[in-house]
């Protein structure tokens, strides 16, 4: 697979995304659902901490990727839902390091509503992925 950075004005790089991503050549592809900060067991975890649900979120999100066999590193679309996006700024930095460490700045959409499916839950990460 050959990925190629889009990005007619660099600006979105220091936001740690791109704007487009071509990709030839890709063999399978991974659509996951929105995770969340739930448990194993389906049980929802760390109502009211913003940065435990990112990082349990990001957490959940690279488990569903390896059991398809692929990493971070194959994700190329990334939509982050937010029932509030001034708190959850602050701590974003959990996700953008986890793809720097990976290499990727997948294209990124980041929208604010008014409540996510599980009650308590404030963070919702959903993508796409290729290998």
């Amino acid at each position: 697979m050959e990925r190629s950075a889009v990005n007619p004005a660099p600006w979105s790089l220091d936001l740690g995304f791109n704007q487009g991503e071509l990709v030839r050549g890709a063999q399978r592809t991974l659509y996951i659902s929105g995770q969340t900060a739930m448990s194993a067991e389906g049980r929802p975890l760390h109502e009211g901490d913003v940065a435990a649900q990112l990082t349990l979120a990001v957490e959940n999100l690279e488990s569903v990727l390896a059991a398809a066999g692929m990493s971070l590193a194959n994700l190329v679309r990334l939509n982050v839902y937010t029932t509030d996006v001034d708190a959850l700024f602050p701590h974003y930095g959990v996700l953008a390091g986890r793809l720097a460490e990976a290499g990727v700045a997948p294209t990124t959409t980041m929208l604010g509503v008014t409540r996510l499916a599980i009650p308590g839950q404030v963070v919702e990460l959903e993508g796409t992925a290729v290998d």
